[in-house]
């Protein structure tokens, strides 16, 4: 069986862009908080800290992810990049809560917001700059199929949005006088965010307890093994398959036909393997074989033929 190589470089490059723009967004916002005194400014602050630990999480995840199998990992090291995305969502949580917090505490306590022009600007500037890099993050997101990576595109994403939702509030300030609509902003930016942490979290929960594979995904290994055609082969059962991390694990039994030599039988695993994970990207496929007539048990699904089997293992 062969093994897919995968773009190792691009994850980590895609991880090393996103700690950057954080990193540089994160001083922007605190000098421009310090300058307006905006409560709103200084959660995007918060929430771009939160972004930045959950790109460096996200950068030694895939690297880790990527490693091969070894005696204490037999299965990889996949799942790590799940493990991170959960982290990535709770840390998302622990933002909104700081920003929850401190939002009403300034709605009891009202602090004068200054300078605007300068905290409108730079709020501008970090929407435009997360969107750009999160929609870069998604992209590579779905060609390496990268958990850690979509995590930490949502992680920008959503604080594209809420930076997008403060610039209004500060327009608003600005506009009206009206102090306290900056906090209140601060607390909707946190609703959003909440949601978007829950959803992260609820995503990579699922395959930490090997939820299996959608429906769809199932429904093409049962079809590949249909369109297959093997003569030899009379029907499957126990097909099972999950994921982790951005490799699929997909494991059956294969009933052969009564005179189907060993031999022939395991060449057309092989070659079963190989169909599915043409199919099915990134997959690891193990094939249990079994005769038809194996006592007690019977297909979930038959395979008919017209041809008869091969018995002399050509």
């Amino acid at each position: 069986m062969s093994v897919v190589a995968r773009p190792t470089a691009s994850k980590s490059r895609a991880a090393a862009i996103s700690i950057a723009s954080n990193v540089a967004l994160i001083l922007l916002k605190l000098v421009a908080g310090a300058i307006t005194g905006s409560i709103a400014i200084i959660t995007e602050a918060v929430h771009s800290s939160i972004d930045l630990l959950a790109s460096m999480v996200a950068f030694f995840s895939v690297r880790k992810a990527d490693e091969p199998p070894d005696p204490s990992h037999p299965y990889g090291h996949e799942k790590v990049e799940n493990l991170t995305a959960a982290l990535e969502g709770v840390l998302i949580l622990v933002g909104a809560a700081i920003i929850i917090f401190e939002s009403v505490r300034r709605l009891v306590h009202v602090s004068p917001v200054e300078k605007l022009g300068v905290g409108i600007a730079v709020v501008g500037f970090s929407a435009a700059a997360n969107l750009g890099v999160s929609t870069y993050l998604y992209r590579q997101a779905r060609i390496t199929e990268s958990p850690a990576l979509e995590g930490d595109a949502a992680h920008l994403r959503t604080d594209a949005f809420t930076s997008l939702g403060v610039l209004v509030g500060l327009v608003l300030v600005q506009i009206t006088g009206y102090e306290r609509l900056d906090a209140i902003t601060a607390l909707i930016v946190a609703c959003v965010i909440v949601y978007s942490g829950v959803r992260i979290v609820s995503r990579s929960s699922r395959v930490l307890v090997d939820e299996a594979l959608p429906s769809e995904e199932l429904e093409l290994v049962r079809q590949t093994i249909e369109d297959y055609g093997a003569p030899e082969v009379a029907g499957f059962h126990k097909l099972r398959a999950r994921r982790a991390g951005s490799r699929r694990h997909v494991d059956l039994h294969v009933q052969f036909r009564q005179g189907t030599t060993l031999e022939r039988a395991h060449e057309v695993s092989h070659e079963l393997q190989a169909a599915i994970q043409n199919r099915l990207r990134d997959a690891d496929v193990l094939i249990h074989i079994e005769p038809e007539t194996h006592p007690g048990i019977e297909p979930e699904s038959r395979v008919t033929s017209h041809e008869s089997p091969q018995v002399d293992g050509r």
